[in-house]
């Protein structure tokens, strides 16, 4: 649903229409341009709190900056929406994360001001200082090059690389820290308490203003006096507040903090910043949500409410008369409490995701037992090793396009030293609207192929209780539990716990000619597929392989020896996945059938609801039944005769 700009805002349809307006305007056009984005999610859904938190900050930079030719890099992404509006994208923003529409996040084909893409967190320094680099060697000395980062995403590793690094290049590199104290969830670590201690310190904050009076009044008198007391500056920041020395022993200088919510002040700050050479940091301290009273008073809850009634705040919900089939991570959220009072040995790690992931239910009921380690996937993956070690049995939740961030730990801390870290893969599969850089379409390719891993996912509720059961029993070793983003298929989940066996499959149906092997949820569309297809007189087997390592060989023998037809249906890549793995089975045992593999082919699938992707990708129930229809199998007799 389209909406109408404010009448600034509607003319502006690239930054060189913003640059018309005087510095007195921008404040209206901030006005507008924070209602248009409250108008349009409200009634499209989307990620809501983070691009109201920047607004400011997003007219001034392209008020200030010369974009495109000066590069501006925003971290993550899920706060780029003004960026977006402001950047000729304004009449399709309606179309934001639905199939076909525009992105949710930046992308260089979408826009050449989408400098970089994003959608996983801490990248941005990173990507602004290759480009800077990259514009020194080539001379091109008036260009700038800008990351926006928050101070969640600061929490990563990754963006600790990239400051030191810049800090010994003379590249022309500003680093806006946008320090709201929130990602997601609230931010957590000594990171936080440090840009705290900045921000309230009023001795600093006093010293910080008269100092840079005094600058401004020598830079008239010479370069000598500037120079001077430049080193004075330096000394006495040291003195005042020992902390505020990070940034600089990096070799940044550092500016503020500053209000991000004062438009006319950010754009003067971005003005003279723009004429100083070398590597910069500016803090800007903003609120989450700003402008929405709601959102600014519950961020979490208004990161990505969904839709909403912007009047009364009420999000609106879809409401059943039946109950409904709870959400695979709040099944994970309250099996791993339940785990957890019969196994004093059990605790909860997640990198910065307790809501999305429901670990917040155990840090709330065991708080000494959960940890959120901040965005830094490595660390919860090592960390959860060195928990292993004494005798701890983690469970590590991360996203499963977050763990291809960690591929190294698994191995070579946990795998290698066959160490029992339950890995949870939320998110696996095709995740909807988040599209291409959150879909986890690659777990089960690339942990499959790791010596002394048990690579499993469930069928539905009951079957993830049941292997988070066993994975947690003594001696499992490295586990990993992949599941999907959304609903599961059962109201009565909650039933006693049962060990599976490592490695046994299980057959749901016998069948004629043809068997539709299945791994996790996924499966529950094969058995609408296999209910229309009865009913037309088809009978495929269905077997559920539930491990994708070790793989079921009985269960795989009885297949190859009774059926000459296979199709193997993931909701994963089809390079390198189960029925990659189904293929090699069958070339090691001598065995002949015709395979088809439906899964994720092999290019980027972009944004969209999950049935409408599963559909492209042609593995829904209607592109199940197309396909067994396609392999020739034949109806039985006694329904033709019928």
């Amino acid at each position: 649903m389209q909406v109408p700009a404010g009448k600034l805002l509607q003319n502006i349809n690239q930054p060189s229409d913003l640059k018309q307006l005087s510095e007195d305007d921008l404040e209206q056009v901030c006005q507008e341009l924070r209602q248009y984005i409250i108008d349009v999610v409200s009634v499209n859904g989307g990620h809501f709190a983070a691009s109201l938190g920047v607004v400011e900050l997003t007219v001034a930079l392209h008020y200030i900056l010369n974009t495109p030719y000066d590069q501006l890099v925003w971290d993550v992404g899920h706060q780029a929406y003004g960026h977006k509006i402001l950047t000729g994208r304004r009449d399709v923003f309606h179309t934001n994360r639905v199939y076909h529409g525009i992105s949710g996040f930046p992308k260089r084909s979408e826009s050449e001001y989408d400098t970089f893409g994003v959608g996983h967190s801490s990248t941005s320094i990173s990507a602004a200082l290759g480009m800077a680099v990259a514009s020194h060697y080539k001379g091109e000395t008036d260009r700038q090059h800008v990351a926006v980062i928050g101070d969640g995403a600061m929490t990563g590793g990754m963006a600790f690389e990239a400051l030191n690094h810049a800090g010994i290049e003379s590249s022309n590199l500003l680093v806006i820290l946008n320090d709201n104290c929130m990602s997601i969830d609230p931010n957590v670590g000594a990171l936080k308490e440090y840009l705290a201690d900045i921000t309230t310190s009023k001795s600093y904050n006093r010293f910080r203003d008269d100092i840079a009076y005094v600058l401004n009044k020598l830079s008239s008198v010479g370069p000598d006096a500037f120079k001077y007391a430049k080193k004075i500056e330096k000394s006495i920041k040291g003195t005042i507040l020992k902390q505020s020395n990070f940034f600089e022993a990096l070799k940044f200088r550092y500016f503020g903090p500053i209000d991000g919510h004062d438009v006319k002040h950010l754009a003067k700050v971005l003005r003279d910043l723009r004429d100083i050479p070398g590597p910069k940091l500016l803090h800007c301290v903003t609120v989450k949500g700003k402008g929405y009273a709601l959102a600014e008073k519950d961020q979490t809850k208004w990161h990505a409410p969904g839709l909403f009634d912007k009047i009364t705040g009420e999000i609106k919900k879809t409401y059943y008369e039946k109950p409904q089939p709870p959400k695979y991570q709040d099944v994970f959220g309250h099996t791993i409490i339940e785990l957890a009072e019969q196994n004093p040995k059990i605790m909860g790690i997640t990198p910065a995701m307790p809501s999305g992931s429901s670990m917040n239910l155990m840090m709330k009921a065991m708080p000494n037992r959960a940890f959120d380690v901040g965005i830094a996937e490595q660390h919860a993956v090592t960390f959860s090793a060195g928990l292993a070690t004494q005798g701890m049995v983690p469970f590590c939740n991360i996203y499963s396009s977050f763990m291809q961030r960690a591929y190294d730990q698994v191995i070579h801390d946990v795998a290698i030293q066959k160490l029992n870290v339950v890995f949870c893969l939320d998110r696996a599969g095709l995740v909807g609207a988040d599209g291409g850089t959150h879909h986890g379409a690659y777990d089960l390719a690339f942990m499959r192929c790791i010596p002394n891993l048990t690579v499993s996912s469930p069928m539905n509720e009951e079957e993830l209780r049941n292997l988070m059961y066993t994975a947690q029993l003594e001696n499992a070793g490295p586990f990993v539990i992949r599941y999907p983003r959304g609903s599961g298929v059962m109201v009565d989940w909650k039933r006693p716990f049962k060990e599976i066996p490592v490695g046994k499959g299980r057959k749901i149906c016998d069948g004629e000619e043809i068997a539709i092997l299945t791994i996790g949820p996924i499966g529950n569309e094969a058995a609408k597929a296999i209910t229309q297809l009865n009913a037309e007189g088809f009978y495929p087997a269905h077997y559920d392989i539930r491990f994708v390592k070790p793989l079921d060989e009985t269960l795989l023998h009885e297949v190859f020896q009774k059926y000459s037809k296979v199709i193997t249906i993931e909701d994963g890549c089809i390079e390198g996945g189960m029925g990659t793995a189904i293929l090699e089975f069958m070339a090691d045992n001598n065995y002949s059938a015709r395979i088809v593999r439906l899964g994720i082919p092999d290019h980027v699938i972009e944004h969209g609801e999950q049935p409408e992707l599963w559909a492209e990708c042609g593995f829904d129930a209607a592109g199940i039944v197309h396909q067994v229809k396609a392999m020739d199998v034949k109806p039985s007799a006694h329904i033709i005769a019928s």
